[in-house]
């Protein structure tokens, strides 16, 4: 079980901007460009290219394919897949029901006879992240080509400078008990454990394991200025489960956008807790609410029915 935490410390984290230091997600292996240097020596056994069901991969060799020397195993899981005129790219679309996680190797043999005669690799399903392009190299790869590459790494270097910077100018405001402190003394933090009431829906990819809803009231104020949920989440599935976005439907089918924290993903067959929530919104809702999460083009969702927040003001946490 999840323990559930005070609510000043969860409603400073959302509503003061004060993130935890927290350590970085581990890089996907899912990325848009993958590309294999065959001339370098074969990679250890057939390396992984993630695929997505509907979507099309598309590989680019250096040397031309034999005509009808492409072999999947096992077969018959792939919607569609062509050779090119030139025999130097292969086009892979996956079917509909091509699950996350499921393997299909394909393996590829050469026309010129040359070694390496051929080249296999596992096809990994996953939910949103499909690899767009696959590049294979058979020669040393040409000057133009390491320069792309150089300027992809420069790119992602910069890119990984300013998300760093981002991060530690969001880290200025208080955090942890003296964010709650902060909270404590300018106004009143309500909560109540609310997993009793929310209905779950059949087709939610996660099971609710707790749930926590809050509202923060400022000193004078006969309205909460905010609401959070917090909820504690089981995910059953064969791939992680990031949070990418989150909206609260009243009653009367009004909805409005949710900040959201943290931004790592729940792990595959593991748990996690996220907090969500709203400031100054409050009063246009009517609920009980109807709370949906979900992920970054994927189609696992997770709706929440009969979502209340605590009114009035609280004695404490």
């Amino acid at each position: 079980m999840l323990p559930p935490s005070p609510g000043a410390v969860l409603l400073a984290a959302l509503l003061a901007g004060a993130a935890q230091t927290t350590e970085p997600a581990p890089v996907s292996p899912c990325v848009a460009t993958a590309r294999f240097d065959l001339a370098m020596g074969s990679p250890e056994g057939a390396p992984d290219v993630c695929v997505s069901a509907d979507e099309t991969t598309t590989f680019v060799f250096d040397s031309r394919v034999a005509a009808g020397a492409v072999e999947f195993q096992p077969g018959g899981r792939l919607a569609h897949w062509a050779l090119g005129q030139d025999g130097l790219s292969l086009y892979i679309i996956p079917k509909a029901d091509y699950l996350p996680g499921e393997r299909v190797k394909v393996t590829v043999r050469f026309a010129d006879g040359a070694a390496p005669g051929s080249a296999s690799f596992w096809f990994v399903g996953h939910a949103s992240r499909g690899t767009r392009r696959v590049e294979v190299f058979r020669q040393p790869r040409p000057p133009d080509v390491c320069e792309k590459e150089r300027d992809e790494a420069q790119a992602e270097a910069r890119q990984c400078q300013e998300d760093k910077a981002r991060l530690l100018a969001e880290r200025q405001e208080p955090g942890g008990l003296m964010g709650a402190a902060w909270l404590e003394g300018a106004g009143v933090v309500a909560s109540n454990k609310i997993r009793s009431q929310v209905r779950e829906r059949p087709a939610n990819a996660l099971g609710l394991e707790v749930a926590w809803s809050y509202s923060y009231t400022p000193t004078g104020e006969s309205r909460p200025a905010s609401v959070a949920v917090r909820l504690g989440l089981l995910n059953p599935g064969a791939e992680p489960w990031t949070l990418a976005g989150a909206a609260l439907v009243g009653s009367a089918g009004e909805q409005v956008e949710l900040a959201r924290w943290p931004l790592a993903p729940i792990p595959a067959n593991g748990a996690g807790a996220v907090v969500v929530g709203i400031e100054g919104e409050r009063a246009q809702l009517g609920c009980p609410c109807t709370l949906k999460l979900w992920e970054a083009q994927g189609p696992r969702t997770v709706t929440l029915e009969n979502v209340t927040f605590p009114e009035g003001k609280a004695k404490g946490p």
